[in-house]
């Protein structure tokens, strides 16, 4: 149960020290189980950074499986058999050369997350989340999501023996609900938005013995989607590129790349400068940007209404928003709202051109990418990585495809 001491407390061959809260600094038993710090805040693992530098290298890292557990020094687990794996690979960085040039600029990158598990970056932070999960002895857990974080957390907990719960807003993609429901886990609409449906998963704590895995209210998700930083480091030369955008709803690998890259840094394997970390966001749920913008350590009221169609960055208020603007100002970055017709045009005009089949969310980040260099917040000969954060094809695409009669004479020459 919750906050029951595990056995393999960390010791031998893991190196978290201590859990610690994002907004106080207090610090929290990492042998115990725990959602949020005593403050009621995100709690962040932190790691014996020394230790970890005296026992491996960069090219001990090089020389592993490329997966995402090369990175077992700075994960939380400490034994290998509490693993929870679907196969995580190392994705690849894709080039955008056609939309190089239309845009005269320098070279654009996209870290196409596409290839994990469930088809999507959250399969990431569920591995990691739900690997210790088991390790603590959990037997049930639950989580509200737009989708694809339900889709990872019924896939994971299915292979680990755990019972699953998902809770999706009315107007979730039906593809997501299907996936999600087909991995045993017992799925539920609710008539509201992701805010309502963690209230939900809240609520069921007690009543129903479930462990929340929503969104920074459990210190574990975050670890996973760090590797993102870590992985891009290496692929980079172990270098940061100038600017990485980021489709931002609850902020999770937003906040989880920005830690990756200051271990990496404290490490010093980190070569060169820090990425200016960008929150891309809708015009029409934008709360992280509207509130940098004003110069506000958070969120002070939830963003109404709630229209955009890009699932994955509807979140009205972060519950880690002041983590979210914390990575935004160290980093020197800043958050970019897009228009969300701008967006399917893009997807269309990235796949024709480049071959590359971005989901809403990676379009998103192309086009605010677009329309900082024309504002001039990046430069052109920056080089930047976007992120395509889940496979297109979890996604509605425009109708296609026209009829021949192959009984009727064909016009070659109209085809």
């Amino acid at each position: 149960m919750p906050g029951t001491p595990r056995e393999d407390a960390p010791g031998d061959g893991c190196f978290v020290s201590h859990l610690e809260c994002s907004a106080t600094g207090e610090r929290h038993d990492p042998s115990r189980l725990h959602n949020t710090s005593r403050a009621g805040k995100p709690l962040l693992v932190r790691y014996d950074l020394e230790a970890v530098g005296r026992t491996v290298t960069r090219q001990d890292i090089a020389r592993r499986p490329a997966d995402m557990w090369r990175w077992r020094e700075l994960l939380p687990l400490r034994r290998a058999a509490d693993i929870v794996s679907l196969g995580e690979p190392v994705t690849p960085l894709l080039s955008l050369p056609a939309m190089r040039r239309a845009l005269g600029c320098g070279e654009i990158l996209v870290k196409d997350e596409s290839r994990m598990p469930t088809g999507s970056f959250k399969a990431r932070g569920l591995a990691v989340a739900v690997s210790m999960l088991k390790a603590f002895g959990v037997k049930r857990a639950a989580m509200p999501t737009a989708g694809n974080a339900g889709a990872a957390l019924a896939a994971y907990c299915a292979r680990a023996g755990i019972e699953s719960w998902v809770f999706l807003p009315d107007d979730a993609p039906e593809a997501a609900l299907r996936e999600t429901a087909l991995h045993g886990a017992k799925v539920w609409r609710v008539n509201g938005l992701i805010n309502h449906c963690g209230e939900i998963v809240a609520a069921g704590r007690e009543k129903m013995g479930w462990y929340d895995v929503s969104t920074l209210k459990e210190p574990y998700r975050i670890e996973g989607k760090k590797t993102m930083a870590l992985e891009l480091a290496e692929q980079l030369g172990w270098r940061a590129p100038d600017a990485i955008f980021y489709p931002t709803g609850g902020g999770t690998g937003l906040i989880g790349m920005w830690k990756g890259f200051q271990e990496l840094r404290a490490l010093g394997w980190l070569e060169g400068s820090m990425p200016r970390m960008v929150a891309v966001q809708s015009t029409r749920c934008g709360p992280l940007v509207k509130a940098f913008d004003e110069g506000k350590d958070t969120v002070e009221q939830p963003w109404e209404p709630v229209t955009t169609t890009l699932h994955g960055v509807r979140v009205p208020k972060p519950f880690a928003d002041f983590l979210c603007l914390r990575a935004m100002r160290e980093s020197g970055g800043f958050g970019s709202a897009v228009d969300d017709d701008e967006v399917e045009a893009a997807r269309s005009e990235v796949a024709r051109k480049d071959g590359v089949h971005l989901g809403p969310e990676g379009a998103a980040c192309f086009v605010a990418y677009r329309q900082e260099l024309r504002r001039g917040r990046v430069a052109p000969g920056d080089r930047v990585v976007l992120f395509n954060c889940a496979s297109g094809l979890k996604s509605d695409m425009p109708p296609a495809g026209r009829r021949l009669d192959r009984f009727a004479p064909i016009d070659f020459a109209a085809l």
